[in-house]
């Protein structure tokens, strides 16, 4: 089975090209769903390409989709934003403190996740008219890493991640980790996870699991890295929510060895997750069951970023950060936004 890119522009003009085969099917996966999720013809629409490295995928409430364009040169990092119905995209934000991660809370609101190289590192809001503004920048006193994916569970708590992987900006923290804020009282608990670099986060549908991708190439991007301290530790985690907010139970659900790990991800209604693997040998989105095992893989054209999913008559399109870009693909599911769902 193939999967395709296809290139379109103002003039109509179409580009097909031939990206690489499934790795694994629903058809030749028995405890998949019976319908495959990627159609075996499966088509990755490139919908904007003039990024310098696109991140954090989300949706909002218009059903628009925003996503960061994090800088690599002297200037401000962007929020993007695509609208589905005229197929243009504009610039939300002009200068979004280095944005990464990006989610809508149920009230409307864009979080983002803010990272060092120049930008607030600070889980911040932004607001309707592009203003950045901190939600929070320390921990016990001490500035974060550099805050990388988030997730809003039904209740209003905001878990995110704070590893460092690229900035000159002194650390001062003595720990990569997963932290949980109250956005009423504004109380922030560093959750006991055991991973020493984490990146992508993500919830069930049901709220009572947290997922989270250890990401750690032993490297901080300080200019006294040289190799990395220590082997790289690439792993896909899944832990049990209780209902303070900690977490207990660690399932090491995926070891990826030498190879990069997980970045992004997302869930669909169902329970399965979409990650953005970006393994050296096997890049592109992997959809795992609830327990780990892979169900799909769909290959993309360059080393995948995160995902998510659209909503209402768009809520089976998944939208995925590419490279410099931002690509679609129609799935057989539909997505899940725990953020906007009301759990019993």
């Amino acid at each position: 089975m193939k999967s395709e890119v296809t290139t379109t522009t103002g003039l109509g003009f179409i580009l097909m090209l031939i990206v690489g085969n499934f790795a694994a099917s629903a058809a030749d996966n028995p405890s998949s769903q019976s319908q495959p999720i990627f159609a075996s013809d499966a088509k990755l629409e490139r919908l904007w390409n003039d990024g310098e490295f696109t991140e954090g995928v989300a949706v909002g409430p218009d059903g628009r989709i925003y996503f960061s364009d994090i800088a690599r040169t002297d200037r401000p990092g962007k929020i993007m934003r695509f609208d589905p119905k005229s197929g243009t995209t504009d610039v939300f934000c002009s200068d979004s403190g280095q944005s990464n991660g990006l989610m809508f809370d149920r009230s409307g609101t864009l979080i983002a996740c803010c990272g060092a190289n120049g930008g607030k590192i600070a889980l911040c809001q932004i607001q309707e008219d592009g203003n950045v503004q901190p939600l929070v920048s320390k921990f016990d006193g001490k500035r974060f890493n550099s805050p990388n994916d988030l997730v809003i569970h039904p209740d209003g708590s905001i878990f995110f991640s704070d590893p460092r992987y690229v900035g000159p900006e002194k650390l001062e923290l003595d720990h990569m980790s997963v932290f949980r804020l109250n956005p009423e009282t504004k109380q922030l608990t560093r959750l006991k996870t055991g991973i020493s670099k984490p990146n992508g986060v993500v919830l069930s549908p049901d709220g009572k699991t947290l997922y989270v991708a250890e990401t750690d190439n032993g490297s901080t991007g300080q200019s006294e890295d040289h190799e990395p301290a220590s082997p790289p530790r690439m792993t896909f985690n899944a832990f049990d929510l209780r209902e303070d907010g900690t977490v207990t139970n660690r399932r090491v659900l995926r070891d990826f060895g030498d190879q990069t790990g997980i970045d992004g991800m997302t869930v669909d209604a169902n329970g399965n997750v979409f990650a953005a693997v970006r393994s050296e040998d096997r890049f592109g989105i992997a959809v795992f069951s609830p327990e780990g095992e892979e169900l799909e893989f769909l290959p993309t054209p360059e080393l995948p970023t995160n995902c998510c999913f659209g909503i209402d008559e768009d809520q089976t399109s998944l939208y995925i950060t590419v490279g410099t870009g931002l690509y679609r693909v129609s799935t057989s599911t539909t997505g899940f936004h725990p953020a906007t769902t009301t759990i019993d």
